[in-house]
């Protein structure tokens, strides 16, 4: 990790981020080795991003704006 990843983490800490919503942003931007240990780890989360990539707007079934 570098200085820089590590003042990121700071100021990803400071915002109001859930949990869940940075583990499916790493997995959005993690490369081939990672995304396969984010997604042994958060299966339910995968899934769940992968199911709102695919939905329109990100809505799953019986969901309202």
């Amino acid at each position: 990790m570098s200085l820089h990843e590590y003042q990121e983490s700071q100021e990803l800490a400071r915002r109001d981020v859930s949990f869940y919503g940075l583990i499916m942003a790493a997995m959005r931007r993690a490369d081939d080795v990672n995304l396969t240990l984010l997604r042994q780890s958060f299966p339910l989360q995968w899934r769940e991003l992968r199911a709102r990539y695919d939905a329109p707007g990100g809505r799953l079934p019986g969901e309202v704006a």
